[in-house]
C-alpha cells in the first residue's frame, strides 16, 4: 500500500461553531455524513480536512470493511485522528477504489486489526500501509480497470434511479387514485368515469381462508420437485416468486389432501405473521400452487378486479388500518375476522376497476424491468471483480 498510496495529515483546529464530519460505513457501503451541533461536546482539539479522491479508513471498524475513496460531496469535509487519510497519488484512483472494496482486502485488514469484539478491535496503520495488493504495473492498465468499473457503477445507479422514481409514482399514484383516510372518493380519476365509490367490509364481498396447520403438513412432506407451497416469506416485496426455486414443494398425493388450500388465478395472499399488511395477487403462473399455515388467503366473490383489489389494499389508508388492528407485541399477526372487518372502497362501475388495476399492474411491470435489469448488472460487476482482479 506504502507504493500506492501516501499518507496526508491536513490538520485544523476544531471549529468553534457546528461543522459537517464524514465517517465511513462498513461492508465498503461508501462514506456518510453527520451534524455536530456542538462541538464542545467533541474531546478532540484537532481534526483534519478530506479531500476528493482521498481513501479514508475507519480504524474502529476496518475489520468491517469500512474502508472508501471520498466522493466530490466529501470534499472540504472533517475527520477526527480515527479515520487515517491517504493520497492516492502513485496509482489509479478507480482502481484503488474497486480494489479494496473486494473481501480479499476486508480479510487483510480484519487480520491487522486486533482485540476483542467491536470497538476493542483498532487496525495497526502501520501494518495498512505494509499491506500487499497485486497491481498492475502499467498504469494505463490501471486506468482501464478502473474506467470500467466506474462506468459499469453509473449504468447500476442508473437504473436504481429510475426504479426508486417509479417506485415513488406508484406511491403517490396510489395516494390519489384511491380515496383517501375520511374521503368517499379519490382526488384523481381516469377520464369519463363519474359514478360514486362505495365502502364495503372485506368480509361482504370475499372469502377469507387461513393456511393448513402445522399438523397437517410438515416439512417432511416435502418433495424435491412438485407442487410449491408459498409462506410469508415468498412475497415480501408485494410480488409472488416467478420461478420455483428455493420453494418448498409436495407431492400430487398432498395436493389432492390439501384441495382446500389451493391457489386460484385472481386469489390474493397476506402474510398473516410478520409483514401483516403485505399482499400479492396470484397469478396464471401460481395457479394450483398451495398457500401455507402462514398464509390467509382472499377470494372475491363479487364482481371485482383482483388486480384493482391487490392494489385497494396496497394502499397506506388500508395498510396501517391492518397494522393498527393486528394482534401480538413481538410479532404482529392477524387472522380471518381482522381482514373480514377491513373496509375497501370500490368503485361501482366495474370498468373503471379494470383501468386502475391495469394501470398500476404496467407499472409494476416496469419497476420489475428495471430490478431485473440492475440485478443482472450487479450479478456482472460481482462476476467481472472475481476475473479481473487477483
Amino acid at each position: 500500500m506504502g507504493e500506492l498510496v501516501t499518507p496526508i495529515l491536513r490538520e485544523v483546529p476544531k471549529p468553534d461553531k457546528s461543522y459537517e464530519r464524514i465517517s465511513v460505513r462498513s461492508h465498503a457501503k461508501g462514506t456518510f455524513h453527520q451534524i455536530v451541533e456542538d462541538p464542545k461536546k467533541v474531546a478532540m482539539d484537532k481534526l483534519y480536512v478530506v479531500k476528493e479522491n482521498d481513501l479514508i479508513v475507519n480504524i474502529t471498524f476496518a475489520w468491517e470493511h469500512a474502508i472508501a475513496v471520498a466522493t466530490k460531496e466529501d470534499d472540504g469535509l472533517l475527520v477526527s485522528h480515527r479515520f487515517p487519510t491517504f493520497l492516492i497519488d502513485k496509482s489509479d484512483v478507480n482502481f484503488i477504489r474497486f480494489s479494496v472494496s473486494q473481501e480479499s482486502f476486508r480479510r487483510k485488514m480484519e487480520l491487522i486489526s486486533p482485540g476483542g469484539a467491536g470497538r476493542n478491535r483498532v487496525l495497526n496503520k502501520k501494518n495498512f500501509i505494509k499491506l500487499e495488493m497485486n497491481v498492475p504495473l502499467s498504469i494505463e492498465e490501471q486506468t482501464k480497470i478502473g474506467d470500467f468499473f466506474k462506468q459499469l457503477d453509473r449504468t447500476i445507479a442508473l437504473h436504481q434511479e429510475k426504479r426508486d422514481k417509479l417506485r415513488r409514482l406508484k406511491k403517490a399514484f396510489l395516494q390519489l387514485i384511491f380515496p383517501k383516510s375520511g374521503e368517499t372518493e379519490p382526488q384523481l380519476r381516469f377520464a369519463n368515469f363519474v359514478s360514486p365509490w362505495e365502502q364495503r367490509k372485506l368480509g361482504d364481498i370475499s372469502e377469507v381462508r387461513t393456511g393448513p396447520f402445522g399438523s397437517t403438513l410438515h416439512a417432511d412432506d416435502y418433495v424435491e420437485n412438485g407442487t410449491p407451497i408459498i409462506t410469508t416469506e415468498h412475497f415480501k416485496n408485494g410480488l409472488l416468486p416467478t420461478n420455483k426455486v428455493s420453494i418448498p414443494q409436495v407431492s400430487k398425493e398432498d395436493v389432492i389432501r390439501l384441495q382446500g388450500y389451493v391457489l386460484h388465478t385472481g386469489d390474493i395472499v397476506f402474510s398473516r405473521v410478520g409483514s401483516v399488511d403485505i399482499n400479492a395477487v396470484v397469478t396464471e403462473y401460481h395457479h394450483g400452487w398451495l398457500f401455507s399455515g402462514r398464509v390467509l388467503r382472499v377470494r372475491t366473490n363479487y364482481d371485482l378486479s383482483s388486480e384493482y383489489m391487490h392494489y385497494e389494499l396496497s394502499t397506506e389508508r388500508v395498510r396501517n388500518d391492518v397494522i393498527s388492528r393486528a394482534v401480538g407485541q413481538t410479532m404482529p399477526s392477524i387472522n380471518t375476522e381482522i381482514l373480514n372487518e377491513t373496509k375497501v372502497w370500490l368503485p361501482l362501475n366495474h370498468e373503471e376497476q379494470t383501468k386502475i388495476g391495469v394501470f398500476f399492474k404496467d407499472l409494476d411491470h416496469t419497476i420489475a424491468l428495471h430490478q431485473t435489469k440492475l440485478e443482472k448488472l450487479q450479478s456482472l460487476k460481482k462476476a467481472y471483480l472475481q476475473k479481473m482482479f487477483i
